[in-house]
Protein backbone atom coordinates (compact mmCIF):
# COMPACT_ATOMS: atom_id res chain seq x y z
CA UNK A 1 0.00 0.00 0.00
CA UNK A 2 1.17 3.66 -0.49
CA UNK A 3 2.86 5.30 2.54
CA UNK A 4 2.60 8.76 3.15
CA UNK A 5 4.57 10.62 5.82
CA UNK A 6 3.32 12.91 9.14
CA UNK A 7 5.50 15.94 8.77
CA UNK A 8 6.41 18.32 11.72
CA UNK A 9 4.27 21.47 10.50
CA UNK A 10 5.22 24.94 10.41
CA UNK A 11 3.54 25.70 13.79
CA UNK A 12 4.01 29.47 14.30
CA UNK A 13 5.97 32.40 12.33
CA UNK A 14 9.03 32.03 14.59
CA UNK A 15 9.34 28.44 15.65
CA UNK A 16 12.16 26.04 14.53
CA UNK A 17 11.02 23.19 16.64
CA UNK A 18 9.16 21.42 18.55
CA UNK A 19 8.96 18.46 21.30
CA UNK A 20 7.21 15.36 21.08
CA UNK A 21 5.26 15.23 24.25
CA UNK A 22 2.33 12.07 23.28
CA UNK A 23 2.06 9.97 20.46
CA UNK A 24 -2.08 9.42 20.30
CA UNK A 25 -2.06 6.36 17.93
CA UNK A 26 0.06 3.61 17.71
CA UNK A 27 1.70 1.67 14.64
CA UNK A 28 -1.27 -0.59 13.31
CA UNK A 29 -4.30 1.82 14.59
CA UNK A 30 -6.25 3.32 12.00
CA UNK A 31 -6.61 7.18 12.34
CA UNK A 32 -9.28 9.64 10.16
CA UNK A 33 -8.16 12.93 8.04
CA UNK A 34 -7.21 15.50 10.36
CA UNK A 35 -6.98 13.73 12.96
CA UNK A 36 -4.93 14.76 16.21
CA UNK A 37 -2.20 11.78 16.39
CA UNK A 38 0.84 13.96 18.14
CA UNK A 39 0.76 16.64 20.58
CA UNK A 40 4.02 18.69 20.71
CA UNK A 41 5.18 21.15 22.55
CA UNK A 42 7.19 24.44 21.07
CA UNK A 43 8.55 27.45 22.92
CA UNK A 44 4.83 29.38 22.83
CA UNK A 45 2.43 26.64 22.88
CA UNK A 46 1.18 23.06 23.08
CA UNK A 47 -0.59 21.87 19.93
CA UNK A 48 -1.48 19.01 17.96
CA UNK A 49 -0.09 17.50 14.40
CA UNK A 50 -3.07 15.96 12.47
CA UNK A 51 -2.69 13.33 9.45
CA UNK A 52 -3.05 14.81 6.06
CA UNK A 53 -5.53 11.85 5.55
CA UNK A 54 -7.15 8.57 6.35
CA UNK A 55 -5.44 5.50 6.82
CA UNK A 56 -3.68 2.90 9.28
CA UNK A 57 -0.31 4.19 11.47
CA UNK A 58 2.55 2.42 9.15
CA UNK A 59 5.13 3.46 11.49
CA UNK A 60 6.88 6.34 14.14
CA UNK A 61 10.56 7.50 13.46
CA UNK A 62 10.26 9.63 16.53
CA UNK A 63 10.29 9.74 20.72
CA UNK A 64 8.68 11.40 23.11
CA UNK A 65 10.52 13.96 24.98
CA UNK A 66 12.76 14.17 21.74
CA UNK A 67 12.55 17.65 19.72
CA UNK A 68 12.71 17.71 15.95
CA UNK A 69 12.63 20.36 13.36
CA UNK A 70 9.91 22.01 10.91
CA UNK A 71 9.63 19.73 7.69
CA UNK A 72 11.06 16.40 9.63
CA UNK A 73 9.14 13.46 8.74
CA UNK A 74 7.82 12.13 11.87
CA UNK A 75 5.96 8.96 10.98
CA UNK A 76 3.97 7.06 7.60
CA UNK A 77 0.53 6.37 7.16
CA UNK A 78 -0.01 3.63 5.05
CA UNK A 79 -3.19 4.65 2.63
CA UNK A 80 -5.56 3.32 -0.01
CA UNK A 81 -4.56 4.17 -3.99
CA UNK A 82 -7.22 6.36 -3.77
CA UNK A 83 -6.27 8.47 -0.63
CA UNK A 84 -2.46 8.77 -2.35
CA UNK A 85 -3.62 10.21 -5.23
CA UNK A 86 -5.84 12.49 -3.25
CA UNK A 87 -2.42 13.69 -1.28
CA UNK A 88 -1.22 14.33 -4.74
CA UNK A 89 1.97 11.30 -3.83
CA UNK A 90 2.56 9.80 -7.36
CA UNK A 91 4.61 6.91 -6.35
CA UNK A 92 4.58 5.15 -2.77
CA UNK A 93 7.16 6.49 -0.14
CA UNK A 94 10.18 4.05 0.51
CA UNK A 95 9.25 1.26 3.02
CA UNK A 96 12.76 0.53 4.36
CA UNK A 97 14.16 2.78 6.86
CA UNK A 98 17.58 2.72 5.50
CA UNK A 99 16.00 4.94 2.72
CA UNK A 100 14.20 7.48 4.19
CA UNK A 101 16.45 9.51 4.29
CA UNK A 102 16.41 9.54 0.39
CA UNK A 103 13.11 9.81 -0.25
CA UNK A 104 11.62 13.44 -1.54
CA UNK A 105 9.67 13.79 0.57
CA UNK A 106 12.05 13.25 3.56
CA UNK A 107 14.14 16.63 4.17
CA UNK A 108 15.09 15.67 7.57
CA UNK A 109 15.42 12.09 9.49
CA UNK A 110 14.76 12.75 13.09
CA UNK A 111 17.56 10.62 14.10
CA UNK A 112 19.45 13.48 12.56
CA UNK A 113 18.02 16.26 14.24
CA UNK A 114 18.35 14.87 17.58
CA UNK A 115 21.91 15.14 18.38
CA UNK A 116 21.56 19.21 17.82
CA UNK A 117 18.17 20.95 15.60
CA UNK A 118 19.11 22.36 12.19
CA UNK A 119 15.37 23.83 11.29
CA UNK A 120 14.62 23.10 7.63
CA UNK A 121 12.76 26.57 7.35
CA UNK A 122 15.05 29.29 7.08
CA UNK A 123 15.13 32.80 7.27
CA UNK A 124 12.74 32.92 10.12
CA UNK A 125 11.11 36.52 11.17
CA UNK A 126 12.61 36.38 14.88
CA UNK A 127 15.78 34.69 15.42
CA UNK A 128 15.99 31.34 16.78
CA UNK A 129 19.00 32.69 19.58
CA UNK A 130 21.07 35.42 20.34
CA UNK A 131 23.92 35.97 19.30
CA UNK A 132 27.00 37.59 21.38
CA UNK A 133 29.21 40.86 20.80
CA UNK A 134 32.15 39.69 22.29
CA UNK A 135 34.68 37.31 20.61
CA UNK A 136 34.77 33.88 20.96
CA UNK A 137 37.66 31.01 20.38
CA UNK A 138 37.01 28.05 18.48
CA UNK A 139 37.68 26.11 21.34
CA UNK A 140 35.25 28.17 23.39
CA UNK A 141 32.99 28.21 20.94
CA UNK A 142 33.07 24.08 20.31
CA UNK A 143 32.85 23.47 24.19
CA UNK A 144 29.69 26.11 24.58
CA UNK A 145 27.71 24.22 21.47
CA UNK A 146 28.31 20.91 23.15
CA UNK A 147 26.94 22.49 26.16
CA UNK A 148 24.20 24.17 23.98
CA UNK A 149 24.56 27.65 25.48
CA UNK A 150 25.20 30.74 23.97
CA UNK A 151 27.29 33.41 24.01
CA UNK A 152 25.39 35.62 26.17
CA UNK A 153 25.37 33.05 28.77
CA UNK A 154 28.77 34.72 29.09
CA UNK A 155 27.27 37.51 31.31
CA UNK A 156 27.82 35.94 34.17
CA UNK A 157 31.21 34.90 33.65
CA UNK A 158 34.52 37.25 34.84
CA UNK A 159 36.94 37.29 32.34
CA UNK A 160 40.67 37.42 32.94
CA UNK A 161 41.93 37.05 29.39
CA UNK A 162 43.34 40.30 27.34
CA UNK A 163 40.76 43.14 27.55
CA UNK A 164 38.81 41.10 30.12
CA UNK A 165 37.86 38.28 27.28
CA UNK A 166 36.62 35.32 28.92
CA UNK A 167 39.38 32.46 28.33
CA UNK A 168 38.38 28.64 28.38
CA UNK A 169 39.56 28.52 31.45
CA UNK A 170 37.53 31.26 33.37
CA UNK A 171 34.30 29.35 31.59
CA UNK A 172 35.22 26.07 33.15
CA UNK A 173 35.77 27.50 36.19
CA UNK A 174 32.53 28.51 36.28
CA UNK A 175 30.55 25.58 35.22
CA UNK A 176 32.69 23.60 38.33
CA UNK A 177 31.36 26.61 41.04
CA UNK A 178 28.00 26.02 39.02
CA UNK A 179 27.96 22.16 40.45
CA UNK A 180 28.09 23.63 43.81
CA UNK A 181 24.35 25.40 44.11
CA UNK A 182 21.33 23.82 43.72
CA UNK A 183 20.14 23.41 39.79
CA UNK A 184 16.53 22.56 37.88
CA UNK A 185 15.84 22.25 34.39
CA UNK A 186 14.91 25.63 32.32
CA UNK A 187 11.51 24.87 30.71
CA UNK A 188 11.47 25.31 27.21
CA UNK A 189 8.95 28.00 27.72
CA UNK A 190 10.94 30.01 30.24
CA UNK A 191 14.30 29.53 27.68
CA UNK A 192 12.04 31.01 25.15
CA UNK A 193 11.32 34.14 26.93
CA UNK A 194 14.90 34.64 28.38
CA UNK A 195 16.02 34.89 24.72
CA UNK A 196 13.41 37.13 24.03
CA UNK A 197 14.35 39.11 26.65
CA UNK A 198 17.71 38.93 25.35
CA UNK A 199 17.13 40.18 22.15
CA UNK A 200 15.10 42.93 23.17
CA UNK A 201 17.71 44.60 25.36
CA UNK A 202 20.20 45.17 22.29
CA UNK A 203 18.11 48.34 21.68
CA UNK A 204 17.90 51.42 23.27
CA UNK A 205 14.73 51.25 25.39
CA UNK A 206 13.35 53.84 27.68
CA UNK A 207 10.00 54.23 29.44
CA UNK A 208 7.73 57.28 30.72
CA UNK A 209 4.51 57.37 32.98
CA UNK A 210 2.13 59.01 34.21
CA UNK A 211 -1.10 58.34 36.29
CA UNK A 212 -4.40 58.16 35.60
CA UNK A 213 -8.23 58.18 36.96
CA UNK A 214 -9.80 55.12 36.83
CA UNK A 215 -13.26 56.26 38.11
CA UNK A 216 -15.08 56.50 34.59
CA UNK A 217 -13.47 53.63 33.76
CA UNK A 218 -14.73 51.42 36.51
CA UNK A 219 -18.26 52.95 36.61
CA UNK A 220 -18.58 52.07 33.14
CA UNK A 221 -17.49 48.19 33.29
CA UNK A 222 -20.21 47.83 36.54
CA UNK A 223 -22.87 48.85 33.67
CA UNK A 224 -21.34 46.27 30.72
CA UNK A 225 -22.36 43.34 30.02
CA UNK A 226 -19.76 40.81 29.51
CA UNK A 227 -17.36 43.14 31.52
CA UNK A 228 -14.13 44.39 30.33
CA UNK A 229 -10.88 44.10 31.99
CA UNK A 230 -9.39 47.06 32.59
CA UNK A 231 -6.07 45.62 30.44
CA UNK A 232 -8.54 45.81 27.95
CA UNK A 233 -9.77 49.15 27.93
CA UNK A 234 -6.18 50.04 27.78
CA UNK A 235 -5.70 47.56 24.70
CA UNK A 236 -8.81 49.19 22.69
CA UNK A 237 -7.22 53.03 23.82
CA UNK A 238 -4.04 52.27 23.05
CA UNK A 239 -4.87 50.59 19.25
CA UNK A 240 -7.21 53.59 19.04
CA UNK A 241 -4.07 55.79 19.77
CA UNK A 242 -1.75 54.07 17.09
CA UNK A 243 -5.07 54.22 14.50
CA UNK A 244 -4.51 57.68 14.31
CA UNK A 245 -0.84 57.62 14.22
CA UNK A 246 1.19 54.71 13.35
CA UNK A 247 4.12 55.63 13.46
CA UNK A 248 5.63 55.02 17.02
CA UNK A 249 4.99 51.61 17.08
CA UNK A 250 6.75 51.54 13.43
CA UNK A 251 10.08 49.86 13.24
CA UNK A 252 13.62 51.63 12.42
CA UNK A 253 14.71 49.82 8.93
CA UNK A 254 18.31 51.38 8.11
CA UNK A 255 17.27 55.04 7.11
CA UNK A 256 13.31 54.13 7.17
CA UNK A 257 10.52 53.81 9.80
CA UNK A 258 8.71 50.58 8.54
CA UNK A 259 4.73 51.44 9.22
CA UNK A 260 2.75 48.54 10.82
CA UNK A 261 -0.06 47.67 7.90
CA UNK A 262 -2.66 46.62 10.60
CA UNK A 263 -2.86 47.44 14.60
CA UNK A 264 -3.02 43.95 16.41
CA UNK A 265 -2.19 44.44 19.92
CA UNK A 266 -0.89 41.48 21.77
CA UNK A 267 -1.91 41.57 25.78
CA UNK A 268 0.31 40.05 28.37
CA UNK A 269 -1.11 36.38 29.81
CA UNK A 270 1.11 34.77 32.60
CA UNK A 271 0.88 30.84 32.15
CA UNK A 272 3.24 27.70 33.48
CA UNK A 273 6.74 29.00 34.33
CA UNK A 274 6.97 31.77 31.59
CA UNK A 275 4.11 34.53 29.42
CA UNK A 276 2.38 34.09 26.63
CA UNK A 277 1.22 37.25 24.64
CA UNK A 278 -2.25 36.46 22.30
CA UNK A 279 -2.83 38.65 20.16
CA UNK A 280 -6.36 40.68 19.26
CA UNK A 281 -6.14 41.54 15.09
CA UNK A 282 -7.45 45.35 13.41
CA UNK A 283 -7.79 46.41 17.25
CA UNK A 284 -8.22 50.24 16.12
CA UNK A 285 -11.51 48.80 14.28
CA UNK A 286 -13.48 46.64 16.50
CA UNK A 287 -15.67 47.98 19.38
CA UNK A 288 -14.33 47.25 23.09
CA UNK A 289 -17.84 45.49 23.44
CA UNK A 290 -17.02 42.71 20.83
CA UNK A 291 -13.71 42.27 21.82
CA UNK A 292 -14.63 41.10 25.54
CA UNK A 293 -15.57 37.37 24.22
CA UNK A 294 -12.68 36.74 22.27
CA UNK A 295 -10.28 38.01 25.61
CA UNK A 296 -11.53 36.14 27.96
CA UNK A 297 -10.96 33.34 25.41
CA UNK A 298 -7.89 33.76 24.33
CA UNK A 299 -6.83 34.44 28.28
CA UNK A 300 -8.14 30.86 28.73
CA UNK A 301 -6.28 29.10 26.00
CA UNK A 302 -3.35 31.03 26.91
CA UNK A 303 -3.30 29.38 30.34
CA UNK A 304 -3.55 26.05 28.76
CA UNK A 305 -0.49 26.86 26.16
CA UNK A 306 -3.23 25.95 23.23
CA UNK A 307 -3.25 28.92 21.36
CA UNK A 308 -4.35 28.98 17.97
CA UNK A 309 -1.64 30.05 15.28
CA UNK A 310 -3.71 33.10 14.37
CA UNK A 311 -3.74 34.52 17.61
CA UNK A 312 0.44 34.25 17.90
CA UNK A 313 2.39 36.71 16.60
CA UNK A 314 2.61 39.84 14.27
CA UNK A 315 1.44 42.09 16.95
CA UNK A 316 3.18 45.77 16.89
CA UNK A 317 2.67 46.24 20.54
CA UNK A 318 1.91 45.01 23.71
CA UNK A 319 -0.52 45.40 27.08
CA UNK A 320 0.89 43.94 30.44
CA UNK A 321 -1.43 44.58 33.52
CA UNK A 322 1.18 44.02 36.17
CA UNK A 323 -1.28 45.63 38.77
CA UNK A 324 -2.93 42.46 39.71
CA UNK A 325 0.26 41.89 41.37
CA UNK A 326 -0.46 44.46 43.12
CA UNK A 327 2.15 46.57 41.20
CA UNK A 328 1.86 50.24 41.24
CA UNK A 329 4.94 51.21 38.75
CA UNK A 330 6.97 49.18 35.99
CA UNK A 331 8.79 49.03 33.37
CA UNK A 332 8.45 46.05 31.22
CA UNK A 333 10.42 45.56 27.88
CA UNK A 334 8.97 45.40 24.87
CA UNK A 335 8.73 42.33 22.76
CA UNK A 336 12.03 42.11 19.89
CA UNK A 337 9.81 42.53 16.92
CA UNK A 338 7.88 45.47 18.66
CA UNK A 339 8.25 49.11 19.72
CA UNK A 340 6.27 49.44 22.64
CA UNK A 341 5.05 47.98 25.31
CA UNK A 342 1.87 49.78 27.67
CA UNK A 343 1.55 48.80 31.35
CA UNK A 344 -1.25 49.39 33.74
CA UNK A 345 -0.40 49.43 37.55
CA UNK A 346 -3.05 48.41 40.99
CA UNK A 347 -5.41 51.55 41.43
CA UNK A 348 -5.27 52.57 44.15
CA UNK A 349 -7.99 55.55 46.34
CA UNK A 350 -5.76 58.20 46.99
CA UNK A 351 -7.33 62.16 48.01
CA UNK A 352 -7.67 64.57 44.48
CA UNK A 353 -8.55 68.55 45.04
CA UNK A 354 -11.83 69.27 43.27
CA UNK A 355 -11.91 72.83 42.46
CA UNK A 356 -15.57 73.70 41.67
CA UNK A 357 -16.07 72.18 45.34
CA UNK A 358 -12.94 73.35 46.87
CA UNK A 359 -12.57 70.38 48.80
CA UNK A 360 -10.49 66.70 48.38
CA UNK A 361 -12.44 63.84 46.98
CA UNK A 362 -11.32 60.23 47.05
CA UNK A 363 -10.83 58.95 43.14
CA UNK A 364 -8.94 55.55 41.96
CA UNK A 365 -5.74 56.34 40.44
CA UNK A 366 -3.20 53.92 38.51
CA UNK A 367 0.11 54.66 37.03
CA UNK A 368 0.43 54.24 33.05
CA UNK A 369 3.87 53.30 32.07
CA UNK A 370 5.10 52.84 28.36
CA UNK A 371 8.51 51.35 27.29
CA UNK A 372 9.75 51.96 23.72
CA UNK A 373 12.35 51.79 21.64
CA UNK A 374 14.17 55.19 22.14
CA UNK A 375 15.44 54.75 18.17
CA UNK A 376 11.85 55.35 17.17
CA UNK A 377 10.21 57.18 19.06
CA UNK A 378 11.53 60.31 22.09
CA UNK A 379 10.07 61.23 25.39
CA UNK A 380 8.00 64.05 23.75
CA UNK A 381 6.32 61.12 21.28
CA UNK A 382 5.99 58.86 24.30
CA UNK A 383 3.97 61.22 26.08
CA UNK A 384 2.05 62.27 23.82
CA UNK A 385 0.94 59.04 22.95
CA UNK A 386 0.41 58.01 26.78
CA UNK A 387 -1.57 61.79 27.26
CA UNK A 388 -3.55 60.19 23.92
CA UNK A 389 -4.44 57.08 25.63
CA UNK A 390 -5.19 58.50 29.35
CA UNK A 391 -8.08 60.70 27.48
CA UNK A 392 -9.37 58.07 26.01
CA UNK A 393 -9.94 56.18 29.12
CA UNK A 394 -11.48 58.99 30.82
CA UNK A 395 -14.14 58.14 28.06
CA UNK A 396 -14.69 54.48 27.95
CA UNK A 397 -18.11 54.88 26.41
CA UNK A 398 -16.27 55.77 23.16
CA UNK A 399 -14.42 52.50 23.02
Amino acid sequence: MPRIPIIMPQLGESIAEATVLSIAFQAGEMVETDQDVLEVETNKATMGVTTPCGGRVAEWLIEVQQSYPVGATLGYLEVTDEEAERAGLDAPAPAAASEHSSSPMDSTSPAQSKGGVQPTVRGLPVPAHASGATYLSPRMKARMNELGLHAADLSAVAGSGAAGRVTIEDFEKYLARLDEHKLSPASSMRVAVADAMRRSWTRPLATVGRSVVLDPLLAHRKTSTPKPGPALYALRALAIALGENSAPAGRLVGQKIVHPHSIDVGFAVEAEDGVLVPVLRRADQTPLSEMVVRYDELVELARQRRLPATAQGGSIATVTNFGTFGLEWATPIPLPEQTLVLGLGAGRVIPSWDKAKAQFLPVTEAQLTLSFDHRVLDGGGAGRLLQRIAVLLKEPEKL
